[in-house]
């Protein structure tokens, strides 16, 4: 693990009252970066393990546990990867209303110099370093210098598309950024607490076939919300928790748990953009996901999930509900007993994988979501350094040059990409106005919140027509 200077990454903790504008994360950022315990007002947690996770955080909990790696060396030379703890998305986050593109770049220059003068950098040219942007991937995108334009330019800066950037979404059409987990509520410190919350959400009488958490985006014509909370509401099956702004259940974590326990599918359509973090707090809950998009999870997870989608998640096409063509409820009431167990047991035995461990521990035969992404980077350094070795060119499948799956598309993927960029304004207002109180339960004091991932747009995308099964296994070859 690179030591790099405290302007990258502990200054900016230091200074947590600037990180945003809307949000008080000097809460949040505490305690290894897990936030405040939590209070149980429904009963939904275990006895331990439970805080008040931002869910831009993952950096901060990501280095933590680095520092406790058992892998981790101090000689170079026997290092199979290069950690650089950039807090890249508490940086941007900084600037992101009304900041220079000047200022919202110089940081990340000032990193990638910084890193080009190292001794190991040199050695294969940034590919066996990697970092985490605990954002989602379009905040680091940004095509123009145009002050208008939305986030800084981190993943187009020629050193960094060398490097692997763990986001939590990722772009399906550029190489060199990578989806992990959005953390949870949940950060166990042994073993034994994850088996006893697996038993816990195995033995757990669900008596809601499904429900929704959410809220509706009529600003947004090509948002399904609407749609599904109608389909909600009209069910005698389903139940549902509104998400709207000011006063709501929803801002209080245990209420949230308790209706994805309770329930034997959760709706997960897209969030301010493709993924939501409610993916993983249901999931974590041993909720069946319901996905309408290819890109809310299955082009996304490749190395948490499985790639056999259906074994675990429901697929209902997006333009389907847009039509009105399909019912939920009965999608859903046709799948059997039988079959709903076994996909259940498949969700359950993922929990594991998808949450972080407490920073301040170590598991000792489980592995969370930092083991796995850890171990994948690695294998994917070691595939370049063997193709390095053996005079080959290294390809990256993922990348839309690379992928002959994706070069057909080629100009769809511009069309996509200019109308996601064209929704960002919206998601800024809806990530401003979605601001929330909530009580620090270890303080007593109020302090305010973005929604979890809830507000903003739904981007409109084309929808995909090629084997995506395909796509994950190729992915999962570790040549990413």
């Amino acid at each position: 693990m690179h030591d790099i200077p405290k302007e990258f990454n502990q200054d900016m903790l230091d200074h947590c009252q600037n990180i945003s504008l809307w949000t008080n994360m000097c809460t949040f950022i505490a305690n290894t970066g897990l936030g405040p315990l939590l209070e149980d007002s429904e009963g939904s947690f275990s006895e331990s393990g439970w805080f008040g996770t931002n869910q831009f955080s993952v950096e901060v909990i990501f280095h933590n546990r680095m520092k406790q790696y058992r892998c981790l060396t101090n000689d170079s030379s026997k290092a199979a990867a290069f950690f650089v703890p950039f807090y890249a998305g508490l940086d941007v986050s900084r600037y992101l209303w009304g900041g220079s593109t000047t200022i919202r770049d110089s940081a990340s220059l000032a990193m990638v110099a910084w890193l080009q003068n190292q001794p190991e950098w040199k050695v294969m040219g940034g590919r066996d370093h990697f970092m985490v942007a605990g954002r989602i991937t379009w905040d680091f995108r940004r095509k123009t210098d145009e002050q208008s334009d939305w986030g800084n330019k981190l993943l187009l800066i020629p050193e960094v598309k060398n490097m692997t950037v763990l986001v939590i979404e990722a772009s399906p059409w550029h190489h060199n950024d990578f989806a992990i987990p959005y953390p949870t509520y949940f950060h166990p410190s042994k073993d034994s607490e994850i088996l006893e919350w697996q038993e816990r959400m195995n033995s757990t009488k669900r008596t809601v076939l499904f429900s929704f958490a959410g809220a509706p985006r009529p600003e947004i014509e090509t948002s399904i919300r609407g749609q599904i909370i109608e389909q909600c509401k009209r069910s005698i099956h389903c139940k549902l928790l509104k998400c709207d702004l000011g006063a709501s259940k929803c801002h209080d974590p245990s209420v949230v748990m308790k209706l994805f326990e309770e329930s034997v599918f959760c709706l997960q359509p897209q969030g301010d953009s493709f993924t939501r973090r409610s993916i993983f707090d249901s999931m974590l809950a041993g909720c069946i996901p319901v996905f309408f998009h290819q890109h809310s999870a299955y082009s996304q997870y490749a190395w948490h999930l499985l790639s056999n989608h259906s074994s675990y998640s429901v697929y209902i096409r997006e333009e389907d509900i847009r039509t009105r063509n399909i019912s939920i409820e009965n999608v859903l009431l046709q799948i059997s007993p039988e079959r709903v167990q076994s996909m259940r047991e498949e969700v359950i035995k993922l929990i594991p994988g998808i949450l972080y461990a407490n920073p301040q521990s170590h598991l000792q035969t489980m592995k969370d979501a930092f083991d796995l992404t850890v171990q994948a980077v690695v294998d994917r350094v070691t595939d370049f350094r063997m193709l390095m070795l053996e005079g080959r060119q290294i390809e990256d499948p993922k990348g839309s040059d690379a992928n002959e799956g994706l070069k057909a598309e080629k100009e769809s993927v511009s069309v996509i990409e200019e109308t996601t960029r064209r929704w960002e304004g919206k998601r800024r207002k809806g990530e401003q106005e979605g601001a929330h109180f909530v009580k620090d339960s270890a303080s007593d004091t109020v302090t305010k919140e973005l929604k979890e991932n809830d507000e903003g747009v739904i981007f409109e995308t084309l929808i995909w027509k090629k084997d995506l099964l395909k796509k994950e296994a190729q992915r999962q070859n570790r040549i990413l």
